[in-house]
């Protein structure tokens, strides 16, 4: 890079600044790039000051919006309905709205979920979806198009990310940078990443449960499989129609799962009950039926053991040095599915290690996304790589 006090600087025509040829003012020192001169960070504060930048937790479930200086300002469902009219999709609800139409929809209408396993399944409707919780949130009077951080999960492929991002970018975003969902989770956990020791977080979403391992501010070891809540809901609708021969929606799966879930079965046999309404296999008429908490806990054994094969592979993995320090540290559960009942009991038999709830589980990955996007400029390094 040429000297402040060099006369032979000069623009070159890839717009950097270098110095002329033969110059000696900064022996062996190459140009840096013209944005870096010019102030590239003080112009992005400054953009960062006129606009409403903004973290997304943009999951298969459910998609959260922090906004810069407000904290959480939106939650609602991945899910969005539309109508095909000369075959083009024109949105007819987004989020909670469009989620109470799952099943119930008319023959022109269909209300889908464009993110499957943590990733873009419909890339049309994401984008439209995004589109719509950004000016949902997006301060009207702000005349710059926002940054926005979005997580990913760890085993995204390139392709994957680039969808994300773009999805973004077409959505009005003026930056679009990428973070991973167990990076995200552990910050938002308050677990101490820049330690030089192990870290673990066990990260359990809608499409995808992420088990990895972090110190002095990277990923050590990370490992996604594609179990979740979605999965779960799953597995209580296939158990129902197998064992009870009654067919319910993914909606009153996920209500069974919120009320009498749970990963152990009960001590006193067969634990609460709830009466769950659908629609017989044998007969096809609407029928009633009664389901205990021992039911649920057989329905759902199949997903959990998935999540707790891939903490264990995850302890097999690490170095052991880190081994040492989880030992001491335990593991901490965050996402929505560290809510189901007597999983962290499960996995801590399992594991012979401490585990723990995070607080606030569901909003632990946009928190921490949050707060990268709160000390952007420090933060930057945790960012996974530019697409």
């Amino acid at each position: 890079m040429p000297s402040d006090s060099c006369i032979k600087a000069a623009l070159t025509a890839d717009g950097v600044w270098g110095c002329v040829k033969n110059c000696t003012c900064v022996p062996g020192k190459t140009a840096r790039p013209l944005k870096k001169e010019l102030g590239y960070d003080m112009i992005g504060s400054l953009l960062g000051m006129l606009s409403t930048d903004m973290a997304i937790d943009l999951g298969t479930a459910n998609t959260l919006v922090y906004v810069k200086g407000q904290g959480v300002k939106l939650d609602e469902p991945s899910v969005v309905a539309y109508m095909t009219q000369g075959g083009r999709k024109i949105v007819y609800a987004v989020g909670e709205q469009a989620k109470n139409m799952l099943g119930k929809t008319p023959v022109n209408m269909e209300a889908i979920r464009p993110m499957r396993d943590g990733v873009i399944a419909d890339f049309e409707v994401a984008e439209e979806m995004i589109k719509h919780f950004i000016r949902k949130v997006h301060n009207r009077r702000a005349f710059v198009s926002p940054l926005i951080i979005i997580c990913v999960p760890s085993s995204a492929t390139s392709v994957e990310r680039r969808a994300i991002h773009q999805s973004a970018l077409a959505a009005g975003a003026r930056e679009v940078q990428l973070i991973e969902e167990p990076m995200a989770a552990a910050i938002g956990a308050g677990l101490p990443i820049d330690d030089p020791a192990g870290s673990m977080v066990v990260d359990i979403g809608g499409g995808t449960s992420e088990v990895a391992v972090l110190s002095l501010g990277g990923i050590v070891y990370s490992r996604s499989v594609r179990v979740g809540g979605d999965k779960m809901d799953q597995a209580i609708v296939n158990y129902l129609r197998r064992e009870q021969k009654i067919l319910i929606g993914e909606m009153s799966a996920e209500r069974i799962k919120k009320e009498i879930g749970t990963a152990q079965p009960p001590e006193n046999g067969t634990g609460m009950a709830l009466t769950v309404r659908g629609r017989g296999t044998l007969d096809g008429v609407p029928k009633e039926t009664e389901i205990t908490e021992a039911m649920i806990a057989e329905a759902l054994r199949e997903p959990v053991t998935d999540i707790i094969d891939a903490v264990k592979i995850a302890l097999e993995a690490m170095p052991p040095e880190l081994a040492a320090d989880i030992v001491d540290r335990g593991i901490v559960l965050t996402g929505g599915g560290a809510l189901l009942r007597n999983l962290d009991t499960v996995i801590r038999e399992q594991a012979q290690l401490p585990v723990m709830i995070a607080d606030d589980p569901l909003k632990c990955v946009v928190n921490g996304c949050g707060h990268v996007l709160e000390n952007f400029t420090k933060m930057r390094t945790v960012l996974s790589p530019e697409v």
